[in-house]
């Protein structure tokens, strides 16, 4: 568990599952490799012997830790202490380390955002809120829906169940495997996505007048934006390439260099701007955006290289050691499991099912696409709108949503978590592991929804008032945050959920029809708003939106997928909104007080966690009795 980078299964060390269902399983697979009465089976080795006791034991100090952390993600409804695991040897990541993950996955990101918003922020002192920015805009959206598409949600949604099936079929069934699953799976995906992902970007750079004639009809001027267009086409390529490495290093447990890619995306964007921007202008930024994506992939290949390396090596020494089955014993009669005890990636019915289902596909990307399709919405809504519209969105959109980004960290980090419970049958396992964290990303992202509205202008004169960026793109962009402020609950459930509904593997087209019921909300709304509020009201569509997505996500995921327990959820998040609310009002006041944005801020942020806390506990609000245990240990600890 010291490493976060390699979390993946040692050679000799056993697969342990968190139940005690991992026991029965083991002792029904040494019932069958050897008799009762220990006679040996024709055509066989005897198996290996067992790896030495040290291998898993743990001391009694270890033991305590481990009931005390399950005991924190059950609740107090659990009948009693879940086993975990102290590292992640069997297959289960352990609580520990999984909060050491997405503390490390979370500082990773928001030095990913800073950076993002240092990028923003040049961006605003040499180009300003004119055309040129808005033109830059309209290619930047074909990052915006690659990154979607290709790294956060369409890859990750089917490729992380996909190497959690395959890892745990390889530690199930190694000795018996005559090709390992997980190359077996790399093999069948990895060239026919290279070819694919080659075609779109080459499709995109030669249809790019037609792109941008589409997100924009009314630009005034579409050449610099075709030209930008042409250069960010690139990422279809880089960034797929880059969410097919993340997903397998997530599945593996492998959690640090996924974090590291914006880090390395933002740092190409800003270099390239500050050495090109003189020559290149804004194209400059469409440069670096290509530059990024390369980098993207180089942060992450020499690791999957090394991890595909061992595993190699690992199964050969496996298999060299594994008893030796004759093939007319390979599936000896009275051998196989029942149907109903076998896990369900091991069913009869033509063998065990496909590590990537097609079927999983057409769900998957249709629920990417028409939710990455609200940006490209609100960008059509605000083209006629005056100059600098399209810019006040995107820079009220970035900073909005850092909370988000934040909050979804942990589940994020979860998800392979979620799936390898699906895939072993484990519901009420995967259920506990989901409501806490939509409870914790609940209170991540009020707390932080709260802070963007009560200290919005501030926030934006902080971040970006300065050069070509004036007093009037100040106040305009915080208003605009302040509305789309209000959708960042649905937001953050939406992306959370979705894991759920695909964490099994299986295609569900529920999801995808819950985000086209709000993209036509987000469009009927934003079209109807934008002629009374303007682009205030493409925000306020784009909320409503999301919000309503959010409760159909929520009242359907037990039906389809995790029995998640909806009312006392809604409860839950209906007690931590009212605390939010409440601690918006109290920081808005208290900042509005401050006429220097620096401290009005500062002191605006401590009121609202303050407020937001006392209110919260007061209500019993879920979570936070551990968040107020957790801090306050933390302290008297450093104390």
């Amino acid at each position: 568990m010291t490493d976060l980078t390699d979390a993946t299964q040692s050679p000799t060390a056993k697969t342990t599952e968190g139940t005690d269902s991992t026991d029965n399983t083991d002792s029904a697979t040494t019932a069958k490799t050897t008799p009762p009465n220990g006679a040996a089976v024709p055509g066989r080795r005897p198996p290996p012997p067992p790896p030495p006791l040290a291998d898993t034991a743990t001391s009694p100090a270890e033991n305590t830790a481990q009931e005390n952390t399950a005991q924190a993600e059950t609740g107090p409804e659990s009948a009693g202490p879940e086993k975990t695991d102290t590292g992640s040897r069997g297959g289960h990541l352990s609580n520990r380390f999984l909060a050491r993950a997405a503390l490390l996955t979370a500082l990773l990101t928001a030095a990913g955002a800073l950076l993002g918003l240092v990028r923003d922020q040049t961006i605003a002192h040499l180009y300003g809120a004119g055309p040129d920015t808005d033109a830059f805009l309209v290619a930047w959206t074909v990052p915006e829906v690659a990154s979607t598409l290709l790294i956060e949600d369409a890859m990750a949604l089917i490729l992380v169940p996909a190497f959690s099936l395959a890892l745990a079929r390889r530690a199930k069934d190694r000795p018996l495997l005559d090709r390992d699953p997980v190359h077996a799976l790399l093999r069948t995906t990895l060239p026919g996505l290279l070819l694919v992902l080659s075609a779109g970007a080459v499709l995109l750079m030669l249809a790019a007048p037609w792109v941008v004639a589409v997100l924009a009809p009314g630009l005034p001027d579409t050449r610099l934006a075709v030209d930008c267009t042409r250069l960010t086409a690139t990422c279809a390529f880089s960034f797929g390439i880059a969410g097919y490495c993340s997903a397998a290093l997530r599945a593996h447990g492998s959690f640090v260099p996924p974090a590291m890619i914006y880090v390395a995306y933002n740092i190409g964007i800003i270099a390239t701007i500050l050495v090109l921007s003189e020559r290149l202008g804004v194209r400059a930024a469409a440069a670096g955006v290509a530059i990024g994506g390369v980098l993207m992939v180089l942060v992450q290949a020499p690791v999957v290289w090394r991890k595909l390396r061992r595993c190699r090596a690992t199964a050969e020494q496996t298999r060299e050691h594994a008893p030796e089955y004759a093939p007319e014993q390979r599936n000896e009669p009275g051998d196989e499991q029942p149907a109903d005890e076998q896990p369900p990636g091991d069913r009869p019915g033509g063998g065990a099912r496909p590590l990537v289902a097609l079927g999983l596909l057409a769900p998957v990307i249709v629920f990417a696409l028409t939710r990455q399709s609200q940006v490209l919405i609100e960008r059509f809504l605000a083209a006629p709108l005056p100059a600098g519209a399209i810019s006040h969105l995107n820079y009220a959109q970035k900073v909005a949503q850092m909370p988000m980004v934040l909050s979804l960290m942990l589940c994020t980090v979860t998800f392979p978590v979620v799936a390898r419970a699906m895939a072993a049958g484990e519901t009420d396992r995967a259920r506990r592991r989901v409501e806490r964290d939509l409870a914790l990303a609940g209170v991540i992202v009020l707390v932080g929804a709260a802070t963007v509205v009560a200290c919005a202008p501030q926030i934006i004169e902080i971040l970006f008032q300065r050069g070509a960026f004036d007093r009037a793109d100040t106040a305009a962009t915080a208003t605009v945050m302040r509305v789309y402020a209000l959708g960042l609950l649905g937001h953050t459930l939406v992306g959370a959920l979705v894991r759920c509904y695909f964490s099994a593997a299986r295609p569900l087209w529920f999801p995808a029809l819950a985000m086209f019921l709000g993209l036509v909300l987000t469009t009927v709304g934003g079209g109807l708003l934008v002629g009374v509020w303007g682009v205030l009201g493409i925000a306020a569509g784009n909320a409503l939106g999301i919000t309503v997505t959010a409760v159909l996500l929520l009242n359907g995921v037990a039906r389809h997928s995790v029995p998640v327990r909806v009312r006392h959820m809604t409860g839950g998040l209906v007690k931590l909104s009212a605390a939010a609310a409440s601690a918006t009002g109290a920081g808005w006041i208290c900042g509005a007080l401050i006429p220097s944005p620096v401290p009005a801020a500062a002191v605006a942020c401590l009121v609202v966690a303050a407020v937001f806390l006392v209110i919260a506990r007061a209500v019993q609000a879920p979570e936070i009795d551990s968040i107020v245990r957790s801090v306050t240990g933390r302290f008297i600890d450093v104390r």
